[in-house]
């Protein structure tokens, strides 16, 4: 597959902390990472939005309620008015900024949510020179055309929807992709609705361009291991002890 990545160069196949362990009601907080890095995961996958002063901080909704119970966006709060909320009530949410601090060895997944957090994210990133453990992603193509304008070639980036659907034409087509400077994976579900994402001639396809294949949100163990056969390249998953254990039973979870 070329040159890898500093972000990718690890043993396969990657096992990713989905939120650091959605199944639990802590996501995205200090203690789920803390958890998962004690299981021995060391790709976690996490979300930034943006206050409304332009700290990017970690948490997946738009909207505060089904987390802190409180209404309303983080994008209308100030860094500081946030900060006195708590998620189910006991865990603070925490800036990018001292995630990656926390864990200086960890690699982090990052979807970035919305267009104000581009820019305050990659600042982050770059002052915490982790660009090279770090990966961009977002659902939004044009979000991903502004990261990888603001982070530069260098940063290891994703597919977005309409990219991940071009990737699927092309392989059942043949037909030529050119990709973006920076891109080093696909992440896809393996179903889209009725529609069938990823299959062995996907996960070929993208090998050929040099694309890892890491496939999200799979919690069912006998899912994980029909994956692992297919030959994917990194699984997702909420549920990270169940992940754990699938890949230690194949020998996995040492390159973990």
């Amino acid at each position: 597959m070329g040159t890898v990545h500093p972000y990718l160069d690890a043993p396969l196949p990657l096992a990713f902390a989905h939120r650091g362990g959605a199944a639990d009601t802590d996501e995205n907080t200090m203690a789920a990472f803390e958890r998962a890095v004690a299981l021995g995961y060391r790709y976690v996958e996490t979300d930034v939005h943006a206050t409304a002063d332009g700290v990017p901080v970690v948490f997946h909704d738009a909207r505060l309620d089904r987390l802190t119970g409180r209404p309303g966006r983080v994008a209308d709060l100030r860094w500081a008015d946030l900060a006195t909320l708590r998620v189910g009530g006991a865990w603070v949410i925490p800036r990018l900024a001292d995630v990656l601090d926390a864990w200086p060895t960890v690699r982090f997944n990052i979807d970035v949510k919305v267009d104000a957090g581009v820019d305050p994210t990659v600042a982050v990133v770059r002052r915490a020179g982790a660009l090279d453990r770090v990966l961009l992603a977002s659902f939004s193509d044009a979000r991903l055309v502004r990261i990888r304008a603001a982070a530069g070639p260098a940063a290891a980036t994703s597919l977005g929807v309409r990219g991940v659907a071009r990737l699927r034409v092309a392989a059942l087509t043949g037909a030529r992709l050119r990709l973006p400077p920076g891109v080093v994976a696909a992440q896809v579900p393996v179903r889209y609705g009725r529609v069938r994402v990823l299959d062995r001639r996907l996960l070929q396809y993208a090998h050929r361009l040099g694309l890892q294949v890491h496939v999200w949100t799979i919690d069912d163990p006998a899912e994980m291991a029909d994956l692992l056969d297919l030959g994917v390249d990194g699984i997702m998953t909420d549920h990270v002890d169940v992940l754990r254990d699938v890949y230690a039973r194949r020998g996995h979870w040492s390159a973990a």
